[in-house]
């Protein structure tokens, strides 16, 4: 392995040989734990912003919002218990159906959904540096979708 020298320029050299699956594995990880330590500081989980990036459209009820997230009912219920917890979203029973809860998400969840988005393109700390933020979107949006129907 390559020694670190006070400029970085060795540690690039070598991470500039690596395949790409590899870059992409490694970039992967680096932005979760990144991206997890800050929205921790939200007071949110990846989960919960999932969740309040689908709500932010409108009132859903809970299964409707698991079935968007794709994910099971007792996820979402957890997920939405947390999201309650830090004053992000409401719950209300139906009173159409009482079997049916519904999610609405409050002002303070829209300020937290806003927050994370904007720091997940401009902050350094989350995503590192990138010089094209909506060409590297692009790119990634290209290649998930090619690769789920494969």
């Amino acid at each position: 392995m390559t020694e670190v020298t006070s400029n970085g320029d060795d540690v690039v050299g070598e991470v500039a040989t690596w395949p790409t699956g590899r870059l992409l594995s490694v970039a992967a990880r680096l932005v979760e734990r990144s991206w997890e330590r800050y929205l921790a500081g939200l007071d949110l989980t990846h989960a919960g912003l999932i969740a309040l990036h689908v709500l932010c459209s409108g009132e859903l009820s809970q299964r409707q919002l698991a079935q968007r997230c794709q994910v099971t009912d007792q996820t979402i219920s957890r997920t939405v218990d947390r999201l309650r917890q830090a004053g992000y979203v409401e719950r209300a029973v139906d009173e159409r159906d009482r079997r049916r809860v519904t999610v609405t998400v409050t002002d303070a969840g829209r300020r937290a959904h806003a927050t994370a988005l904007e720091a997940e393109r401009d902050d350094p700390a989350v995503l590192g540096t990138v010089d094209d933020y909506e060409g590297l979107r692009r790119q990634l949006v290209q290649m998930v979708t090619a690769l789920r129907g494969s």
